[in-house]
């Protein structure tokens, strides 16, 4: 069979199973392994032109893929994320790693075989996290910004892993070839940092201004020009650390935004062979005997790792709801993982039987860490009563919690967008109010304009109860979240008072709305459809009269400012 015709029913097939990963609410790189594991069972990667264009494609993924990674790469995001991230992101990889590795050792495997495993088992994945995290629109929550901070201090740990790891051939590497890969890579940095300053940036900043096209084509001649050199024998690194260090190369180029945005098609299609690869080796390399580790160090992910993420973050002084939804998100181990053990049987440190097995236990936790992520808060509610013991009783979020007593007030709930432009009117109303933003540089910047603001969700009743929401006299959530508006009824209706405070919610679209009507609001305000009402009261007011529309404008510009 033609190995074009191959690779077309490949990434056919893949395109099904994740579609179908989709529709189960799962990462569709879990879908490209299953497409993989179909391909090698029908036979369609047992000849050897199928294979080599398979694993040339594979190559270039995690080529790309890295090249990005260094492209993307903000160190100076890093220094503004503070200790939390510093001691927790390392605490964590230690903490893990030691652990994995002493658990495989326990379950018979040789000292670098458990190396491998316990490096694959300390990483997580930042393409589902984020991703997770941005569906549920809590990337700017205190536990989102802790969550990509530590997932930005395990990046930069598994590039330096990757890196030392690319630059040996062989077993067992002894001190003198250790310290030949950091001499040889510190030259390699060097020479890249140099380049950099002095040319690239210079000449990629006017390819720019030239043409975006050129741009593309530039930046894919120079990544697989870096990949290739580094590979050569004289330098001994992988092609795929020559993709790393060609988009540090690029990183402060005015072009870098531009190449990321148009070389990502590539790699989605690229890395995309490299998962139907790894699909076909756990078919090839998986046996009854792997099973069980599978299954044991899939557990350890999911619990371990768990409770090792849920007492660091609680000894850093988090409260325990904090705590356990960071410790939720970090359920399931890292596509680098599949790439750091691919390299290590590469480089003949490991089996195929080990890549089989990390590639199980990758599907393993980011199925089941997928259902934990989105139902984290209902979790958290299940579990609540458990989780006392890993709060201490001086916390660091006390800055955020109320210490007042509150009644007949006016209860915010969201005050980034709409809420921010509910305030002249709350501030013309004869009675207080407080405000409750689950973003802390929302509540930071509201506190130091003198506004009585918390930090919390509407997910967070002990902190809604202790604002006394029962007690209110209106309630307005602008969160848009249908299970955290129907969370604060279903607070407001276990309340003793007779008297129900009235409740205004914005809601995504018309079934959510009422569904909300249904459970008791008050009033329910759908975004898009007053959008659409306001700009017609506007067009009805102003007509085709320029300086009313200034007047409107400047108006804007003001409250976007604020």
């Amino acid at each position: 069979m033609s190995p074009l015709l191959v690779v077309a029913i490949g990434i056919g097939l893949a395109a099904t199973l994740g579609f179908v990963a989709r529709m189960l609410r799962q990462p569709p790189l879990v879908g490209y392994i299953f497409a993989g594991m179909i391909l090698s069972l029908f036979g369609f990667l047992l000849d050897g032109s199928s294979q080599s264009l398979y694993e040339s494609m594979s190559t270039l993924g995690i080529t790309f893929l890295l090249f990005l990674v260094g492209l993307e790469l903000n160190l100076n995001e890093l220094k503004t994320l503070g200790r939390v991230i510093a001691i927790g992101g390392l605490g964590q990889i230690l903490l893990t790693f030691t652990f994995a590795f002493l658990l495989g050792r326990a379950l018979g495997f040789a000292t670098l075989e458990a190396l491998y495993i316990g490096l694959a088992l300390t990483f997580c994945s930042t393409i589902i996290i984020v991703k997770l995290l941005s569906e549920k629109k809590d990337m700017a929550s205190l536990y989102g910004k802790i969550s990509v901070g530590v997932l930005l201090v395990q990046d930069l740990v598994v590039i330096i892993v990757l890196v030392l790891l690319s630059g040996f051939r062989g077993d067992n590497p002894g001190l003198e070839s250790i310290g030949l890969v950091l001499v040889k890579g510190a030259l390699l940095l060097t020479g890249i940092w140099a380049l950099a300053k002095f040319v690239l940036t210079r000449v990629f900043d006017k390819i720019a201004v030239a043409s975006s096209e050129l741009l593309f084509v530039s930046s894919i001649a120079w990544v697989l020009l870096v990949a290739a050199g580094v590979s050569t024998p004289i330098v001994g690194f992988s092609p795929q650390m020559g993709g790393f260090l060609a988009g540090i190369a690029l990183a402060n180029s005015t072009g870098h935004l531009q190449i990321a945005s148009r070389v990502k098609p590539l790699r989605d299609f690229f890395i995309t062979i490299f998962f139907l690869l790894l699909g076909t080796k756990l078919v090839v390399g998986i046996s009854t005997s792997l099973i069980l580790p599978a299954i044991v160090l899939s557990a350890f992910v999911v619990i371990v790792n768990m409770f090792i993420v849920l007492t660091l973050m609680a000894l850093l002084g988090h409260k325990k709801r904090t705590s356990f939804l960071i410790a939720v998100s970090f359920t399931q181990i890292s596509e680098f993982s599949l790439i750091l053990v691919s390299l290590g049987q590469n480089l003949g440190h490991i089996s195929s039987s080990i890549v089989s097995l990390i590639t199980l236990v990758a599907v393993i936790t980011m199925a089941v860490s997928t259902y934990l992520i989105l139902n984290g808060y209902w979790l958290y509610q299940k579990l609540n009563f458990l989780l006392r013991v890993f709060e201490l009783k001086k916390v660091r979020e006390n800055a955020f919690t109320p210490t007042e007593k509150f009644a007949g007030h006016v209860v915010l709930l969201g005050c980034d967008r709409t809420g921010r432009a509910l305030l002249p009117a709350l501030k013309k109303l004869d009675c207080p109010f407080v405000i409750v933003d689950f973003n802390p540089a929302v509540v930071t910047r509201l506190v130091a304009d003198g506004h009585n603001a918390y930090y919390a969700d509407a997910a967070d009743t002990e902190t809604l109860l202790s604002l006394g929401i029962n007690e209110a006299k209106m309630i307005i959530s602008t969160t848009g979240s249908l299970e955290d508006n129907l969370s604060v009824l279903e607070l407001l209706k276990s309340s003793k008072h007779q008297k129900k405070p009235i409740s205004i919610f914005t809601a995504a679209n018309p079934p959510d709305a009422l569904r909300l009507y249904k459970d008791g609001a008050t009033y329910v305000v759908i975004p898009q459809t007053v959008g659409g009402e306001y700009l017609s009261g506007m067009i009805d007011s102003c007509g085709l009269e320029p300086d009313r529309y200034n007047k409107l404008r400047n108006r804007n510009i003001e409250q976007f400012a604020y």
